[in-house]
């Protein structure tokens, strides 16, 4: 997934610095459809929601999901900003606008960076007009895409994938950003999360909520770094049709492949972000199984990768099943402990309510891995989920203690 990236064709893009970031580091990146595009998109769905987010919201309803552009800034979350927030937000869509020859509502807007400082939106503005010229549909424009939209993350992260429908080649192209900050729970169609995926399939605007909406539970909803969820969190898919790829039902088989390859796509780019999660050495998988439902087994899976006691034992690969017990036990789901089961890392710790006897260096050195599995078995039905996370270690406490100062 991570070799030579697959590009969609229909698209441009690219990334440059205009000033944002005191470093001189790239903060704003651009992509272009070539002719209008079918756009699926996910929102945060915290209650503290920054601008770009309800501007993009609003443009995504009154487009009816056909839009031409994406305009990203990093180094500012452009959040708690007010009145001049939704203006920059907006003066953002029509400087965009404004170059590509579209309307404000056809272009996507998005920031992340640190909340509540007035954005320097002027800067945007003056660098739009210079970057358009400049982007590309090559794998180094692509990659300046990747680099315009990153904060504390420590490298860029992207994907791809290809799939044949109706005898044609289609590609999925994606990237995203995010270290810290990391606890997506993104309403209907199902540091910050922001992904952009792009693909040449030819597909109408619902059938790709559709898409969207029957892969972002088992990925990005699936992932969590620190458990917060980001004010900015956002999710967007743009399709160009350039392949002449149809997908005109969510019966046909193509339809499946897609949702399958697209799934491909956002659980590499999902792994990822936990990969680089802020002082991250690890990535555990917490695959509950047994609850009475999926929701249930979800919810069992999530409050085990929020607890801080875990995470701390997963920090020092410490084999303390009593912390990820009494998590399970507190996720409000009924089970009966006297018939659970923990397995770490492949070693067997606790079977039907007792603790076993294990080799501590064994299960120390399984937890050392930097990709591992902890399995809980709660025995009270079928419902099974599967969460990722990492630890929470001295690095994440650094980097967040300075992060503003």
């Amino acid at each position: 997934m991570n070799g030579t990236l697959l590009l969609p064709r229909g698209f441009r893009f690219g990334g440059a610095s205009c000033g944002l970031k005191r470093s001189g580091a790239p903060d704003l990146a651009l992509v272009v459809a070539n002719a209008t595009a079918s756009v699926a998109a996910a929102f945060t769905s915290n209650l503290v929601r920054a601008a770009p987010v309800v501007v993009s919201e609003d443009h995504l309803r009154r487009s009816r999901g056909r839009m031409r552009a994406i305009i990203v800034n990093s180094g500012n979350a452009n959040c708690c900003t007010g009145a001049a927030g939704l203006a920059a937000a907006r003066r953002m869509a029509r400087a965009m606008a404004d170059e590509v020859g579209c309307r404000p509502e056809e272009v996507f807007v998005c920031s992340t960076g640190v909340i509540g400082k007035p954005l320097k939106v002027e800067k945007i503005v003056a660098a739009v007009p210079a970057l358009l010229p400049a982007l590309g549909s090559g794998p180094e424009a692509f990659a300046a895409l990747s680099r315009g939209i990153l904060t504390t993350d420590t490298r860029s992260k992207t994907a791809s994938a290809s799939v044949r429908i109706a005898g044609r080649t289609v590609h999925i192209a994606g990237c995203t950003k995010g270290a810290g900050m990391i606890a997506p729970q993104f309403l209907p169609p199902h540091a910050t999360m922001l992904a952009f995926l792009l693909t040449d399939a030819a597909i109408s605007p619902p059938l790709l909520r559709r898409a969207l909406a029957a892969v972002i539970g088992t990925t990005f909803d699936s992932i969590t770094v620190d458990g917060d969820t980001s004010t900015n969190d956002t999710v967007a898919l743009f399709a160009s049709g350039a392949s002449a790829a149809r997908i005109s039902s969510a019966r046909s088989a193509g339809f499946r492949r897609f949702v399958r390859a697209l799934e491909r796509v956002c659980r590499s780019l999902a792994l990822q972000i936990v990969a680089d999660g802020e002082g991250a050495r690890h990535v555990i998988g917490i695959d509950v199984r047994g609850a009475s439902d999926a929701r249930s087994a979800a919810a069992v899976a999530r409050t085990i990768a929020h607890s801080p006691l875990v995470k701390t034992a997963l920090a020092g690969a410490d084999p303390n099943w009593g912390r990820i017990l009494a998590a399970a036990g507190r996720a409000g789901v009924p089970f009966d402990p006297a018939k659970a089961s923990i397995t770490l890392a492949g070693v067997p710790v606790f079977r039907r309510g007792r603790p076993l006897p294990f080799d501590e260096r064994t299960a120390h050195a399984g937890m050392g891995r930097h990709e591992y599995t902890m399995h809980v078995d709660l025995a009270a039905g079928r419902g099974r989920a599967r969460m990722w996370t990492c630890e929470l270690s001295e690095g994440y406490v650094r980097i967040n203690a300075d992060y503003r100062t």
